[in-house]
């Protein structure tokens, strides 16, 4: 890919005239093709309309090179994916603000669609009413016809593969909140997304932490569940920094396991005997789902 070249002026350059040098439009050609320009038009007015005039160019950059990676537009009304402003404490103690890639739950649905691998996907607000069994073990269930009020008590997300295996995630308002609270500075002090849009925040969170855990995850889905919520050092390297995080929501370590989960559903479902399917035995300890999906290749190779 083409370098992206910033000369250092002692006058720092407005996202305007930071946009505006070939090499920055070179390197979205690269990733948009015919597309760039009107990406980048939608990348300025963002800047314009909802980052600081001091926001750091470079950081809006690499916010919107990751969104431009994932194929995702850069549009609030649309919630695909966010970029937003985070002041950034300086080695003197002082603090800029820096762009902050966010991801939306409609970025998540649409990577999951894009993967090939999802029959149904979807996040929703519960209402009062609406969950008729609340169990974690067993599972949860919901009459969406039962709403008593417009009181939402929580969000709930699902997905079913094309194989079958099915997953349900529930959170109360409170949970979130608990969760918002311990992740996001914002949050705790009352601004950002969290406060300006809290169920979009909510059904984003929700679904993310249903998808990392439990779902197979493409190279796209990895890549934006650890990029989530941070500041972009560097979009070709997968360089972060969670600033408005205390801790990562979700961990590195968590995808890697999602990804060698996903490795084992693979190496069940493309088992044509039973000897290749034994392979896959051992890995399936300790994780029902996986213990389920085996016992099913394994009686339909049976027969």
């Amino acid at each position: 890919m083409t370098e992206i070249t910033i000369t250092q002026n002692k006058t720092q350059l407005s996202a305007k005239e930071f946009f505006a040098q070939d090499s920055v439009k070179n390197k979205f050609a690269e990733m948009l093709g015919k597309r760039a320009p009107q990406f980048i038009t939608s990348v300025l007015q963002i800047a314009a309309s909802n980052l600081p005039t001091n926001t750091e160019p470079l950081s809006i950059y690499n916010a919107a090179a990751v969104a431009a990676t994932l194929d995702l537009p850069l549009n609030n009304s649309l919630g695909f994916a966010y970029i937003v402003a985070f002041n950034q404490r300086q080695s003197d103690g002082t603090y800029k603000p820096v762009a902050q890639f966010q991801l939306g739950y409609r970025g998540y649905i649409q990577l999951a669609q894009r993967s090939g691998q999802f029959l149904t996907i979807n996040a929703k607000p519960v209402y009062e009413g609406q969950m008729i069994e609340d169990d974690s073990f067993e599972g949860f269930r919901f009459d969406w016809r039962k709403k008593q009020s417009e009181t939402i008590v929580g969000y709930a997300a699902y997905f079913k593969l094309l194989n079958g295996f099915e997953k349900t995630l529930f959170m109360s308002v409170d949970d979130l909140k608990k969760h918002g609270t311990k992740y996001s500075q914002t949050f705790k002090k009352g601004f950002g997304l969290w406060k300006d849009d809290f169920e979009a925040m909510a059904t984003k969170t929700v679904l993310k932490l249903l998808l990392a855990k439990y779902a197979p995850l493409s190279i796209e889905m990895q890549k934006a569940v650890v990029v989530d919520s941070s500041v972009i050092n560097n979009p070709d390297t997968d360089e972060i920094t969670y600033v408005d995080n205390t801790e990562p929501i979700v961990n590195a370590s968590d995808v890697a396991t999602a990804a060698e989960r996903q490795r084992i559903i693979d190496h069940i479902n493309t088992s044509r005997t039973r000897k290749e399917l034994l392979d896959a035995h051992s890995s399936c300890m300790g994780d029902d789902e996986l213990i389920e999906l085996y016992d099913s290749k394994f009686k339909l190779l049976n027969k």
